[in-house]
């Protein structure tokens, strides 16, 4: 009779069990978690809007905060280093809660980063870095970007090959993290290389008219070029438009975020190949870094995370559908 008893009292308490479970339960982490993001702010100061980079970069923290009650802002200094400091000094005495920044070189911002965090700020750099380590940097490893380019151009120019040797650089702004640590990458390369020949190592400072004439003189210089390498694609139309107007087969490797204009550049022959650090996915993990600053709250200034991009060299004939992303509209 007691063993009945307790079987008795063991099903009703399975059978409360499962009711409870039928009715649902709550998420213990759940109120928790939407809080911490409540009444929060993101500024973002890019070097300017209204390119890929940029914008991408903006749309995937928009659409991943927004959502979550982040009230997200974006200060614009269209280019200018000068009015970038003045955002960041006018964000410093509002104090969002995080500031996502673009830096146009390693030194700038550098002291403005520092008393942001000594602020009681967070700090995100994205894809180019300061000489100032902040909570979190989210980009590409420019030193092993350029190592990995150093050794696709031996291995599409190197006389053993069938190439002439000779090669050029375009770089963006020398200042820049962009082109100061892939530098060092390369020149690490090519330092045990002696049968290629950098004839050219020239900065464009972004612009593609810029790039365009520097390669239309080293082409004139050297006819038998074997290869440009720029630092960026957007840049680089004017690279390709300059090799186009040669009527030489000079093999054009760029670099950019990987919107579709890269895999239509590929595609119709402006580009050879083209370096990606996928834009959607540096999205991604500033918002994820940025919602683990939110729920951990650590004493700004106590973190220095790196989280490097993986890079995907893409060609015509490796790149797939899905390889490039595009902005609305586009």
């Amino acid at each position: 009779m007691e063993m009945m008893k307790t079987m008795a009292l063991a099903a009703g308490i399975t059978a409360g069990a499962g009711m409870a479970l039928a009715q649902g339960i709550d998420d213990p982490t759940r109120a928790e978690y939407y809080d911490a993001f409540k009444d929060r702010t993101v500024a973002y100061v890019p070097v300017a809007m209204g390119f890929d980079l940029t914008e991408g970069w903006a749309m995937g923290l928009r659409d991943a905060l927004e959502p979550l009650g982040v009230n997200f802002e974006i200060r614009d200094p269209n280019w200018s280093t000068s009015a970038g400091a003045q955002a960041i000094t006018s964000l410093i005495d509002e104090k969002p809660d995080v500031m996502v920044v673009h830096n146009p070189d390693v030194q700038s911002y550098a002291r403005l980063l520092k008393k942001a965090e000594d602020a009681g700020i967070h700090v995100v750099q994205v894809n180019m870095r300061s000489s100032y380590s902040t909570a979190a940097f989210i980009g590409a490893d420019y030193i092993g970007m350029g190592e990995q380019i150093g050794e696709r151009l031996v291995e599409v120019c190197a006389p053993a090959n069938g190439g002439s040797g000779k090669i050029a650089i375009t770089q963006g702004v020398l200042t820049a993290a962009a082109s100061a640590y892939q530098m060092k990458g390369i020149n690490t390369v090519l330092e045990q290389h002696p049968e290629i020949q950098l004839v050219s190592n020239q900065a464009a400072d972004w612009d593609a008219t810029k790039a365009r004439n520097i390669a239309a003189t080293v082409i004139q210089q050297h006819p038998d070029l074997c290869a440009i390498a720029g630092f960026w694609d957007v840049m680089d139309v004017g690279t390709a438009a300059a090799i186009k107007d040669s009527g030489k087969d000079v093999y054009l490797l760029t670099q950019g975020g990987g919107n579709q204009s890269a895999c239509d550049g590929l595609e119709d022959g402006t580009y050879d190949e083209v370096v990606v650090y996928s834009v959607p996915g540096q999205a991604r993990d500033m918002a994820d870094m940025i919602k683990q600053l939110f729920q951990l709250n650590p004493e700004a200034g106590t973190m220095k995370t790196t989280l490097f991009t993986p890079l995907d060299f893409l060609t015509k004939a490796n790149m797939k559908p899905g390889s490039c992303w595009s902005l609305p509209g586009q």
